[in-house]
């Protein structure tokens, strides 16, 4: 069947783009991009020569069938075509035949082939083999080129670009600023660490400079966050203007800056082009008709004098900045080693954290998940919450940052584990019908040598069911130091407890390795769930997973479900369990219970 979205749609699909760089945009490639030069069939071929083909390369899935004009009349499926050959009498008959005679007969099950325009966009074949059928993905599709065969792709190419094209948006995500488009905190750790190779080897200088802006917080209470917003955006112009081309200006967090000064010889060029921050940043900035002049304070770490790693240059740079605020705001300091090093913010919560086990402020919530088909629970996901004594429930994203930095994340994963496992056993003694429970588990947590024994020890001590648990890793864990992993993983699963590949989509795993790992359940990223019904792009990934977990015999969970339409889209492609706020957020235990009576699951 000729498929060419020309002639799908009303007008020319629109073309879409990607971030690549900071500052560039790259368009959306087209399947002329997967192409794959395979030789055609003729029609006129005998069979028995095809079916050698076949036996000898395969790699081979497909192979397409051309006229004498070189247009395509078919595509041979490997599967279907080796089966039939596998019939008794099959060869006999038809091994010297040619293959269009083969293409016609009832018996052979032949699939009409996806014939596509090689400007066809990545996105419009997505949609098409949606609609015509996902065995497509395996078999693949003919390109042509004016009627005439160009050449085949693979649909599994065609999600790798799909999925590439996806983390290439998360990687800007997660590279960039939202807000100003400056580099974060993650970039930035990156764009140091690769200016302190380069300054040891030319033996220059590298330097932090923490700028904060005064007042922002009256600021934004007295003129409202749209107003904020603006005024963020502008100083983040002005940064850029004033900075050299080879610095890097970052946005951190809130009214926080940071510039990467790389390549330069005398330290006094810090001292200059902070006098050039201060001057350029005072210019009134024009709004709601009246001039506001905004100030800064700045504060400069060195590399390699001061510090030779991004947290600790970091730290100072911050600490020389808050001198600045102590003394009066609206000027600059470089670290010395008479100042004091402290954050007041991430300081205090790393110190209350270390107490927050022994005071028995950390709870445990718990996200149902659902069977999309029965609509019965069939596992939920604990979610560590910190009720601190002054500032209430601590967010998340407040604290585990600063867990995975000073290493609490160890011994608070140990509890968040405890904690699952004393609950799981809680439930049981109640009589509640076991439901799986998930608990996530950190990088640094996973690799410790002694993980394996210590999860053995607590099921012991719990005396809980292994298969009830379950660990959710995420797939840049798996990717580093692959053979250890595998050995880890291969322990945990001797014990009889579950594993899930959390947030899947999102990283950069191989399928070589998927197959090695003794994996139970893939996990779709709540980015590929999100608008899903009005993002092409989205579904064909989803859908993908989904096919990827059926052909490896694992379970599919979907994250972040909102709405009834996602779920209903979920449940056509053949996910069968999900979690989100359409179904319930997470609960604490009182609640999870509550919950439970209301579904009539217990």
């Amino acid at each position: 069947m000729l498929l060419n979205p020309k002639t799908l749609k009303n007008s020319p699909p629109q073309r879409q783009f990607i971030f690549i760089q900071e500052g560039h945009l790259q368009e959306a490639p087209t399947v002329r991009n997967l192409l794959r030069q395979i030789d055609p069939v003729p029609h006129e071929t005998h069979c028995q020569l095809i079916l050698a083909r076949f036996i000898q390369d395969d790699a081979i899935y497909a192979l397409p069938v051309v006229n004498d004009n070189r247009k395509t009349i078919g595509l041979l499926d490997r599967k279907h075509f080796i089966e039939f050959f596998s019939k008794p009498y099959s060869l006999e008959i038809f091994g010297r035949r040619p293959i269009q005679e083969l293409i016609v007969y009832q018996e052979y099950k032949n699939l009409p082939p996806i014939i596509v325009d090689e400007s066809c966009t990545i996105e419009d074949i997505a949609q098409i083999i949606i609609d015509a059928g996902m065995q497509h993905m395996v078999t693949g599709f003919v390109v042509s080129s004016q009627g005439r065969y160009l050449g085949i792709a693979n649909g599994h190419d065609l999600l790798n670009i799909i999925t590439q094209r996806k983390q290439a948006e998360l990687y800007y995500l997660a590279h960039y600023d939202n807000l100003t488009g400056l580099p974060n905190r993650m970039l930035l750790c990156d764009r140091l660490e690769q200016a302190c190779r380069d300054a040891q080897r030319k033996s220059s200088l590298v330097a932090l400079l923490f700028i904060d802006i005064d007042r922002f917080k009256h600021i934004n209470d007295s003129l409202g966050h749209s107003a904020g917003d603006a005024i963020l955006r502008k100083i983040a112009e002005r940064l850029k203007d004033v900075a050299r081309r080879t610095d890097t200006v970052a946005r951190l967090a809130g009214d926080e800056f940071v510039i990467l000064m790389e390549d330069f010889m005398d330290s006094t060029m810090i001292d200059m082009l902070a006098q050039r921050l201060r001057d350029c940043v005072q210019t009134p900035i024009e709004m709601f008709g009246h001039s506001l002049v905004v100030t800064v304070s700045i504060g400069s770490a060195l590399y390699p004098n001061d510090d030779t790693s991004f947290s600790p240059l970091l730290a100072k740079a911050d600490a020389a900045m808050y001198e600045v605020k102590s003394s009066g705001r609206n000027g600059y300091r470089a670290y010395s080693a008479s100042t004091i090093m402290y954050n007041p913010a991430s300081m205090l919560i790393e110190n209350d954290l270390r107490l927050a086990i022994e005071r028995n402020e950390l709870v445990l919530h718990f996200q149902p998940q659902i069977d999309l088909i029965s609509h019965a629970i069939c596992g939920v996901e604990a979610l560590v919450r910190w009720n601190h004594p002054q500032q209430g429930l601590v967010s998340p994203a407040e604290f585990i940052p600063i867990a995975e930095e000073s290493g609490l994340i160890v011994p608070l994963g140990e509890w968040v584990l405890c904690e699952a496992l004393r609950q799981l056993k809680i439930w049981q003694e109640l009589g509640i019908p076991p439901i799986r429970v998930s608990v996530n588990m950190s990088a640094l947590q996973f690799n410790q040598r002694q993980f394996p024994s210590f999860l053995k020890a607590r099921l012991e001590e719990f005396q809980v069911n292994p298969q009830q648990l379950e660990l959710e890793l995420t797939e840049s864990l798996l990717m580093h130091n692959v053979d250890d992993v595998l050995l880890t993983l291969q322990e945990i699963k001797q014990l009889g407890v579950s594993l899930a590949i959390d947030d899947f989509g999102t990283g950069f795993s191989s399928l070589s390795y998927l197959r090695r790992f003794p994996i139970d359940r893939l996990k779709i990223d709540q980015s590929f769930v999100r608008d899903i019904e009005q993002t092409p792009v989205n579904e064909s990934i989803a859908r993908s997973i989904v096919a990827l977990a059926n052909s490896l015999s694992l379970e599919i969970i979907a994250e972040g479900i909102e709405t009834q339409s996602e779920q209903a889209i979920l449940k056509h492609m053949g996910c069968t369990e999900g979690q989100g706020y359409l179904f319930a957020k997470p609960l604490s235990v009182n609640e999870l219970i509550n919950w439970f009576r209301n579904h009539q699951e217990i």
